[in-house]
């Protein structure tokens, strides 16, 4: 099982990323996906989820109307495109893979600064 994450980097702020999270071995569609995201001293918050067929998605408060999670069954791919990012976004975001196992990913960093 591998959930690979990948998109992250150095942005000012007001910028946009796309991650994205590849999936391997096990049924993807099948299962709930979800970013997490942790900055230095703070716990893992969830960001976003959808479900495994896409057709519910849930945000955090804070990043509602300015992030948007989705997903490609077909490629076994879970995107969130990060548009107007601000200093508070700055953490390691993880692809979370959900159903009857639990998966996670290594993690990508994400910085918002000027």
């Amino acid at each position: 099982v591998q959930l690979v994450e990948s998109g992250g980097g150095l942005v000012q702020p007001g910028g946009s990323l796309r991650l994205s999270c590849a999936a391997s071995g096990f049924t993807f569609s099948s299962y709930a996906m979800s970013w997490y995201r942790q900055a230095p001293g703070k716990e893992r918050e969830l960001v976003a989820a959808i479900t495994s067929a896409g057709g519910s998605r849930n945000y955090v408060d804070s990043v509602k109307g300015r992030f948007t999670i989705s997903r490609d069954n077909a490629k076994n791919t879970v995107y969130l495109q990060m548009n107007s990012l601000k200093p508070e976004d700055t953490a390691m975001y993880y692809c979370h893979a959900h159903s009857r196992y639990d998966y996670w990913g290594q993690g990508t960093q994400v910085t918002v600064s000027s």
